[in-house]
């Protein structure tokens, strides 16, 4: 048995939070994913490697077949790889039955602290693997809205929007005219998307309910921004709206507040990517702040 899967990161453009409640949301793959290849040994047991982004490894453990069976091993890490992969047996029977020697290598393209969806990608992965659907097996595991798990196999940007069934997904246009006044920049830390859907969810419910509707007007909107003004416009009101709704203030009032174009926070508030516009010459106001992970756009972004 050798075989690979490839699963693309993420970036949620609009309706971060609110998606978790239906809000449509845009969404974009990135360029850069995780990899995952599996090759028979003659060795006993499930051999797992995850590597870097540099091609160092650090992370490597050694489960018996049967998984089902295999003894609960010490360390965070190696017990929710167990559990995932259990989960993934419990869906599909037959996944890793049989089977007495595997490698299990996973590469990541980007570091691990960029928030790009270090873990979305290895369980869409594992879905492939296990030929199964990858949004039971996130339920079953980390859980979460599934946007991210929708861009890990997209080839294009997508909308997302969160039912009660299945997730309603459409391959969506987005490349703006004015995309080369786009920027990712990394914050220098990265946020904890589990303790970010902790918070949303100590909120007012029915005031959240309330919202969605308007983020997905919102989404929309931005999606059909034809100028870069317009652009920055629609996501200031996001920004300012979401600030008031889930009490926490803007990365660009925290850090940025002197910055004359459009900050817009990514994901869980506090970490991982902001989104800014300017020229090019712009972004050295974020180096002089000791920012230096930037990004432009087409970098960043799958090429469609």
């Amino acid at each position: 048995m050798n075989s690979s899967f490839y699963s693309h990161g993420k970036l949620l453009l609009t309706a971060e939070y609110l998606v978790l409640d239906g809000s449509k949301a845009l969404a974009l793959p990135t360029s850069r994913g995780q990899k995952l290849t599996i090759n028979a040994t003659e060795d006993q047991g499930l051999f797992w490697k995850s590597e870097l982004h540099d091609g160092s490894t650090w992370f490597e453990t050694h489960f018996t077949l049967p998984i089902k069976d295999c003894a609960v091993p010490n360390g965070d890490i190696p017990q929710r790889l167990l559990t995932i992969l259990q989960a993934a047996q419990q869906l599909n029977p037959q996944f890793l039955q049989g089977q007495e020697g595997l490698t299990a290598t996973s590469t990541l393209e980007f570091p691990r602290d960029w928030g790009l969806g270090s873990s979305s990608t290895l369980i869409a992965n594992i879905a492939l693997w296990a030929q199964i659907n990858p949004y039971k097996l996130l339920e079953m595991t980390f859980g979460g809205s599934g946007y991210d798990i929708a861009c890990a196999t997209a080839e294009s940007a997508i909308t997302y929007e969160r039912t009660k069934n299945d997730p309603i997904i459409k391959n969506v246009t987005f490349d703006p005219d004015f995309k080369e006044n786009i920027f990712f920049i990394h914050l220098n830390k990265k946020q904890n998307s589990r303790e970010s859907i902790k918070h949303y969810r100590s909120l007012d419910s029915k005031l959240l309910l309330n919202e969605v509707s308007h983020f997905s007007q919102l989404t929309t909107a931005v999606m059909q921004s034809k100028t870069l003004q317009d652009f920055e416009q629609l996501l200031t009101e996001h920004e300012i709206r979401l600030s008031s709704i889930i009490k926490s203030p803007t990365i660009k009032s925290q850090l940025f507040s002197d910055y004359p174009h459009l900050i817009k926070s990514l994901g869980g508030w506090g970490g991982d990517f902001v989104m800014v516009t300017g020229e090019t010459q712009d972004m050295a106001y974020f180096k002089n702040k000791g920012f230096h992970t930037i990004i432009p756009y087409s970098e960043m972004i799958l090429d469609f």
